[in-house]
């Protein structure tokens, strides 16, 4: 069994009991205790699982300000970014766009846009561009509505995202580090980004300043994936310098 495959059944079992023992976890994939605390050790540093002694929990949970109220932090800077970042779409391209404030605001300089191929899990930016009478392709993955975030998530969503090939992602992270990578607040938001990033040639984080440097809960892509960062103008240089001795393209 393959070590991503492992990690999803661990995942699946604290999703179910929110706490696994080592020795039921060696038992229950066929493996040893060394693989069982090597695997832990990885979803611990991507703030899946916390572990501890002989064995996991589930992350302490800590409380997000709801979407509604998010949408409104940042805005003028969120406007600036989802400007910028719509230029950076060539013609005829097809592009993913995940749920979240930022690719909201995105989504609405977005519908002016024809002649692309746009695939989101966003309700909100569907019906943003649908409004619009964009001629955009546009498709809405199907899935669960398990939250305030407009949006579908879970194991149809990941499927559908499996049957694209597209240029470009954008993703609304909630950090973004150039060492650590990018990270969601919450699993079933990690899981969509990270599904996105794979399908795409080009993965573009859309961050404000108050994002970079930082860190959240659960990493969806490491550092190395970030291709380009769309940040606004108040970014000190010390937050954007890093990224960009890293490889990373940015632009403000």
């Amino acid at each position: 069994m393959w070590a991503q495959d492992r990690h999803q059944r661990i995942l699946n079992v604290l999703q179910s009991n929110r706490q696994v023992s080592a020795n039921d976890l060696a038992d229950l994939l066929n493996v040893s205790r060394e693989t069982v605390r090597r695997d832990l050790l990885e979803l611990e540093r991507d703030g899946l699982v916390d572990r501890v002694h002989g064995g996991a929990v589930l992350p302490r949970q800590e409380n997000e300000a709801p979407f509604e109220t998010r949408k409104g932090a940042h805005h003028r800077a969120k406007q600036d970014i989802a400007r910028k970042a719509v230029s950076l779409i060539p013609a005829g391209s097809s592009i993913m766009v995940d749920a979240g404030t930022t690719t909201t605001v995105f989504g609405e300089v977005l519908a002016k846009l024809s002649g692309i191929m746009v695939v989101t899990n966003s309700i909100d930016i569907a019906q943003t561009i649908r409004a619009a009478g964009s001629d955009i392709d546009l498709i809405l993955l199907g899935g669960q509505i398990v939250s305030d975030v407009p949006a579908t998530y879970g194991e149809m969503t990941l499927s559908e995202i499996a049957r694209f090939n597209v240029d470009q992602t954008f993703i609304a992270p909630v950090a973004a580090d150039a060492h650590e990578g990018a990270f969601s607040f919450e699993f079933k938001e990690a899981e969509v980004a990270r599904a996105m990033v794979a399908q795409a040639r080009e993965a573009v984080l859309l961050c404000d300043r108050s994002k970079l440097g930082e860190t959240s809960r659960v990493r969806f892509c490491e550092a190395s994936r970030i291709d380009t960062l769309v940040t606004d103008s108040k970014a000190r240089p010390d937050q954007i310098d890093p990224f960009k001795t890293a490889g990373t393209t940015v632009v403000i």
